[in-house]
């Protein structure tokens, strides 16, 4: 881990799905944690979202309001933090997806979120079960194509 976080560090684009997100926030590469989702019910369903931040490596190419539809597949993707880290991550923009219809009892309908640099970043959906037409959505292809113009733009540096 000490790897990734010198490589966020020094600006490397670094993206964590799902459990992923969980490591992120347990190696201080982003507040918050992740529980148990609020029913108690593991959640495998597609989920609507809404993009709320285009300044981060997921969702640069994106657009603010943009509605897609990812699939969620977790026990334990309800994210949580306390008031001050909230109005922190609202007030610097750095909640990138929101849930349309919260599925799992994240705080502020938290989908996703950015560090202060907008290179790392966390979410519970996932992009790449929704990346073309066989997997029944293309959604998730605009978040990955934000990730892999921004690892090229990181590289050419």
């Amino acid at each position: 881990m000490d790897a990734v976080t010198q490589f966020a560090q020094r600006g490397g684009p670094v993206v964590g799905i799902c459990n992923g997100f969980q490591v992120l926030t347990e190696a201080g590469l982003l507040p918050g944690a992740l529980q148990k989702n609020s029913r108690l019910r593991f959640l495998c369903q597609p989920t609507r979202l809404r993009v709320t931040s285009t300044a981060s490596v997921l969702t640069g190419s994106a657009a603010v309001g943009d509605e897609l539809v990812l699939p969620i597949n977790h026990f334990s993707g309800s994210y949580v933090c306390d008031d001050e880290t909230l109005r922190e991550l609202n007030g610097q923009g750095r909640v990138v997806l929101r849930y349309v219809d919260n599925p799992n009892g994240s705080v502020d309908d938290i989908a996703g979120i950015a560090n202060a640099s907008g290179n790392v970043v966390g979410l519970m959906p996932h992009p790449e079960r929704a990346s073309h037409p066989l997997l029944g959505s293309e959604d998730g292809a605009i978040l990955l194509r934000s990730l892999l113009d921004a690892a090229g733009a990181a590289a050419a540096a």
